[in-house]
């Protein structure tokens, strides 16, 4: 607001905010005061009559009466929704946040809901996270735990919780399957599979650049490259990774004129889906694998495979790293021999 609508002035040794503002065909002034256990605001056609107004509200408050009501949430639910919108969200990629409301959503709110934070005990947080594990959801009960650990140390921090629950529950450690490469023919017969199909540009995308299937409706040419936004950086921070053309992708490009608003991206929402009826025995995150796989195979030098799949390097690395694009060119054309 405008400095000369709102200023502070002195009333009875507080701080008090003084705010101008139209009411009718006339001026009301405002004063208002929240701190120390108070919560006053007192108003009046003149300033003179607002700091009388205010000064008789301010002797019939008794500040140990805690007139001001917290705006912290002190529910599980609540306080979750509070955190997450207003801190979590700053630090985490939007798909990662995306990736913890679900995950909140449809299995920490059902179980927790409005409990008070302070009476959830370590044996409701363990019942929970077997519960996940028998029915073979290991790694969904690892992504819970952590997302139940930064919510109890966020009240922790905010004062509303004395201890972590999570602390005395013993971590059981889940080992996570990594992505299994295809083979040459898998790759031959995927494509077969897919020919004529609005999945083949699509998977194309995401095993000759590596990419996310999030980050396929982003993608873009620009001269030797394919680039598109990397969707794991945090702090809402916008950056690119850079794919060069090599001639597996250049083939399958050709195919729609090296025009990419011929994809049709409303196949992007099921091409994980489908994904195991075209390729048996595979999922779709293992075109990402098989790409990172190509690049060790092929002896692409580790800054450039980094690059191109938006892996990152270290904080240190990712400051003073600025890989020129005809490096990464060269490290592309080993590509070709795909």
């Amino acid at each position: 607001m405008p400095s000369h609508f709102r200023k502070l002035i002195i009333i009875a040794k507080k701080r008090c905010r003084l705010r101008k503002k139209k009411s009718g065909k006339g001026t009301t002034y405002e004063i208002r005061y929240r701190a120390n256990g108070y919560n006053l605001s007192a108003c009046g056609k003149t300033i003179e009559l607002a700091k009388a107004n205010f000064i008789e509200k301010l002797r019939n408050t008794n500040s140990s009466e805690k007139a001001v009501e917290s705006i912290i949430p002190t529910t599980f639910q609540s306080f979750a929704e509070y955190y997450f919108e207003n801190f979590r969200k700053l630090k985490v990629s939007k798909l990662t946040y995306q990736n913890d409301q679900y995950r909140l959503r449809n299995h920490v709110y059902p179980t927790f809901g409005e409990r008070e934070i302070s009476k959830i005990t370590p044996s409701d947080c363990a019942k929970l996270l077997s519960h996940l594990r028998e029915n073979g959801l290991n790694k969904t009960a690892d992504d819970v735990r952590s997302l139940l650990s930064v919510t109890f140390k966020a009240a922790i921090a905010h004062g509303i919780l004395p201890r972590n629950p999570l602390d005395i529950v013993p971590y059981v450690k889940h080992e996570r399957e990594h992505g299994k490469a295809l083979t040459r023919d898998e790759e031959t017969t995927l494509f077969y599979n897919v020919d004529g199909t609005p999945y083949k540009i699509l998977y194309a995308l995401a095993l000759y650049c590596g990419l996310r299937p999030n980050e396929i409706k982003t993608v873009r040419i620009e001269g030797k490259f394919i680039v598109a936004i990397n969707s794991k950086r945090k702090n809402q921070k916008v950056t690119y990774k850079k794919i060069p053309i090599h001639k597996k992708l250049d083939a399958v490009l050709a195919e729609i004129d090296y025009d990419l608003s011929k994809i049709d991206m409303r196949a992007e929402k099921t091409m994980s889906h489908r994904f195991p009826t075209y390729c048996f025995g595979h999922k779709l995150y293992d075109l990402r694998t098989t790409f990172y796989t190509r690049c060790d195979e092929l002896n692409v030098a580790a800054p450039a495979r980094d690059e191109f799949v938006g892996h990152s390097a270290g904080v240190l690395t990712n400051t003073y790293r600025d890989l020129s694009d005809a490096y990464l060119l060269k490290e592309g054309k080993k590509l070709n021999k795909w």
